[in-house]
């Protein structure tokens, strides 16, 4: 098995890249990459700190909650969560972040990279406002990279086939697998905080 980590040595496992893989790529928004967004309730978001340690953590709202400054910028609202502003933190040692798109039941999702910044901005985060609370702040992203990806994952894993669901009981609950994990923690106190927090604390 061969350990050579060499870009040259994996360029020539994988071989040359489509031309319709390269020239897809964008260096802007397009109106099909601003519907998509408009589309989408849910992204991920990948950065990394100073040091290079990656981390990736899931974004969700309503379809559109990004918004979509201009051609090359976009506005992606933080809302309350569990303070370890990890994203947050990380993009204020480096910048350069990765986003994935993904619209339910499509199977095509949307790649943008870039530069983020962390703002309070009143003017900006008031217009993504829900219920009258502002986001807690947001992430400014310069888009550098946007393309489509095609949807060989999606089909794949079946994700948005029902079939392919899982059953919820089938998996422990969070505040149980809490209560495993942290030493001294009550299941019961877990379960409790967490449903209150989906109930009370989305916004």
């Amino acid at each position: 098995m061969s350990t050579d980590p060499s870009p040259a040595a994996i360029r020539a496992h994988y071989g040359s890249p489509a031309d319709r893989a390269l020239k897809k790529q964008l260096t802007q928004l397009d109106h099909h990459t601003r519907a998509f967004i408009a589309l989408s309730p849910f992204l991920v978001i990948a950065s990394s700190d100073a040091a290079g340690r990656g981390d990736a953590t899931p974004r969700g709202d309503a379809p559109g909650f990004v918004a979509i400054l201009d051609d090359r910028t976009l506005l992606i609202p933080d809302r309350p969560g569990n303070r370890r502003a990890d994203t947050m933190l990380n993009v204020a040692g480096n910048p350069q972040i990765g986003l994935l798109f993904f619209v339910p039941g499509l199977d095509e999702t949307l790649r943008v990279n870039g530069r983020a910044c962390f703002t309070t901005e009143e003017a900006l985060l008031a217009p993504l406002a829900v219920g009258g609370r502002n986001p807690v702040a947001g992430l400014v992203v310069a888009v550098e990279e946007v393309f489509f990806h095609c949807g060989k994952a999606m089909i794949r894993s079946r994700l948005w086939d029902p079939e392919a669901r899982v059953e919820r009981g089938s998996f422990p609950s969070l505040g149980r697998i809490l209560a495993d994990q942290i030493a001294g923690e009550d299941r019961a106190e877990a379960e409790r905080a967490i449903e209150e927090s989906y109930r009370t604390r989305l916004y």
